[in-house]
C-alpha cells in the first residue's frame, strides 16, 4: 500500500481507537506510526494496543512503527480543602512545601526542587498558564507570590516555571518503569518528555539498548538554549507545542517551531510537529481553516511527520482526522511552491562516500526523471541520508531488518520493505526492480536509481550507485 505523500502521520491510540477495526482503518487512511501515550492508560491497555498494531501490520504486510511516549516529570500543586479556590488579581498567595491541603491563601507543592530554583521576580504558571503568579519572596520551603492573572484553581493542576531550568531528572521513577515495559513490548521509538539539557538525553541513553531510537520532545524553552547539542544527541526531535506554548508567549511559538525544524533538518534527524494540529476535530468532523493552515505550514517547513494526539486517541472523529491530515499533506505536496521550499532548504552533503553517493542518487533521479530511488540499508543510516536530500521522487528502502523497517516509517519520503539483502550486483538490481514494480513505485520501462553498500550485508558501507530500467513481471 503506497502513500502518495512524503510527510508521515503519527496517531495516538486511546479509548477512541482501541479495537482492531479502528486501528486498521487508521492505518489504511494514512497512519504510518502509532503512539502509545504513557501519561494515560495502564500497562495492560498499552500491551493490548501494541498487539493490535502488530496484528494489523501482519494483515497488511507493511512495517508499522510504534512510539512509546514517556510522561516525564509532571510538576503539580497538591489538593485544596474544598477541592478548588478562586484567586483574584493582586492578592497574596503562598506556595508551601508539603502535602497539607490548601485554601484561598495557600497551596501545597510537593516538589522541593521548585523552591530551590525560585528567585524573587520569577513567574509561576498554574493550570497551563490560566493562572499566573509572581514571586515576591521565597525560601527553601515556601514562596510568597502575588496573583498577576486571576482565575479558578483546583486540585493537582500543573505548574510551570518559564525561563527556569529545574534541577530534576527528566526520567522519573514512573518513566523508568514504563520504559522497561515498553522495551519488553518491543517498541520502535521512545519519546523523552521535558528535555531541558543534553544531559537528559545522555541519561536516557544509559537506560536503553544501543540500537533504541530516542525522540527528544522539546517542550521547555530551556532546551532552545542548547538546541544543536540536544539535536546531535537525539535520533529524532518532536516539537511539542502544547507545553512549549505554556512557557513561551503565543507569538514566540511559530518562530521556535521553525527554528527547531530547521536545526533537525540540518542535522539530518527526523522531526515531528505535534499538539493541537486538528484540535477542533475532537468534537467536529472538519477542522478550522486555521488548523488546516497550521498543518500545511509544517509540511512547507519540511517536517518529517505530523502528529495527532487527542484527535485520534479520545476524539469523536479519529478516522476523519487522519483522513483530513492526509488530504492536507497531499494537497500541499502537489503545490509547485512546495518543491521550491524543499529545494531552498536542502542541506549540503557531508564529505563522506555515503553522503556523496546519496546526493548523486538524488541528482541522477532528477536529471533522468527516474521513478524512484531504491536504497538498501541494514541500520537505516543510508535511508536517513536519502531523506535528508529531500529528492523529488519516492525513496524505496529495502532492509533485512524488520526493526529498521518499522523505525524508518517515521522518515520523510520513505517506503520500507522488509526483504532479504542482496547477494550480488545482479541480485541487487533484480530485487530493486521487482520491489519497485510490486509496490507501485515504478512501471515497466521506467528507470530507478539504486544505492547499496559493497560488500553486501555490511552496515555503513554505502558506496555503489546503479541505474536500472524496470521490466514487466513477465519479462
Amino acid at each position: 500500500m503506497r502513500r502518495h505523500r512524503s510527510a508521515k502521520i503519527v496517531a495516538t491510540l486511546g479509548p477512541s481507537s482501541a479495537d482492531e477495526a479502528t486501528v486498521r482503518a487508521l492505518f489504511e487512511t494514512g497512519v504510518d506510526v502509532f503512539r502509545l501515550n504513557f501519561s494515560h492508560a495502564s500497562h495492560a491497555e498499552h500491551r493490548a494496543r501494541h498487539a493490535l498494531v502488530r496484528t494489523v501490520e501482519d494483515a497488511v504486510g507493511r512495517p508499522v512503527g510504534i512510539l512509546a511516549d514517556l510522561q516525564g516529570p509532571k510538576l503539580r500543586i497538591g489538593k485544596f480543602q474544598d477541592g478548588q479556590v478562586a484567586l483574584v488579581q493582586g492578592q497574596r498567595f503562598t506556595l508551601t512545601l508539603g502535602q497539607e491541603p490548601g485554601d484561598e491563601t495557600r497551596a501545597p507543592v510537593p516538589h522541593p526542587e521548585i523552591f530551590a530554583a525560585l528567585a524573587p521576580g520569577a513567574e509561576i504558571l498554574l493550570d497551563d498558564g490560566k493562572v499566573r503568579l509572581r514571586v515576591a519572596a521565597c525560601g527553601p520551603d515556601h514562596a510568597e507570590t502575588v496573583v498577576v492573572t486571576p482565575g479558578g484553581l483546583s486540585d493537582r493542576k500543573g505548574l510551570n516555571l518559564p525561563g527556569v531550568t529545574l534541577p530534576i531528572d527528566s526520567v522519573t521513577r514512573k518513566d523508568r518503569e514504563d520504559l522497561a515495559f515498553a522495551l519488553d513490548l518491543g517498541v520502535d521509538w521512545v519519546a523523552l518528555s521535558f528535555v531541558q539539557r543534553p544531559e537528559d538525553i545522555k541519561t536516557a541513553r544509559r537506560l536503553v539498548p544501543e540500537d533504541m531510537a530516542i525522540v527528544a520532545k522539546l517542550e521547555k524553552p530551556a532546551a532552545l538554549d542548547c538546541l544543536e547539542e540536544v539535536v546531535a544527541l537525539s535520533d529524532a526531535i518532536m516539537v511539542a507545542r502544547g507545553d512549549l506554548g505554556v512557557e513561551l508567549a503565543p507569538e514566540e511559538v511559530p518562530a521556535a517551531q521553525k527554528r527547531i525544524v530547521r536545526a533537525a533538518r540540518e542535522a539530518g534527524k527526523p522531526v515531528v510537529v505535534a499538539t493541537q494540529m486538528l484540535d477542533s476535530m475532537m468534537n467536529a468532523p472538519s477542522p478550522t481553516r486555521a488548523e488546516a493552515s497550521d498543518v500545511a505550514t509544517a509540511v512547507y517547513d519540511g517536517a518529517d511527520a505530523l502528529m495527532l494526539s487527542g484527535e485520534s486517541a479520545a476524539g469523536r472523529y479519529p478516522i476523519e482526522a487522519v483522513a483530513m491530515m492526509n488530504r492536507i499533506v497531499e494537497h500541499v505536496e502537489r503545490d509547485p511552491s512546495h518543491r521550491r521550499y524543499v529545494h531552498w532548504q536542502r542541506q549540503n552533503p557531508e564529505a563522506t562516500t555515503a553522503d556523496a553517493i546519496t546526493a548523486a542518487a538524488r541528482q541522477v533521479a532528477e536529471t533522468l526523471g527516474a521513478a524512484a530511488i531504491v536504497t538498501y540499508t541494514s541500520s537505516g543510516s543510508t535511508a536517513l541520508r536519502a531523506a535528508r536530500e529531500r529528492p523529488p521522487v519516492p525513496i524505496l528502502v529495502l532492509t533485512p531488518d524488520r526493526g529498521t523497517a518499522r523505525r524508518l516509517a517515521l522518515l520523510w519520503g520513505v517506503h520500507c520493505v522488509h526483504t532479504d539483502d542482496a547477494t550480488g550486483f545482479t541480485d541487487m538490481v533484480e530485487k530493486a526492480c521487482t520491489q519497485a514494480l510490486a509496490s507501485g513505485h515504478a512501471a515497466p520501462g521506467e528507470r530507478i536509481v539504486i544505492t547499496a553498500g559493497v560488500p553486501f550485508g555490511t552496515p555503513g558501507t554505502t558506496n555503489a550507485l546503479r541505474i536500472a530500467r524496470v521490466q514487466s513481471a513477465e519479462d
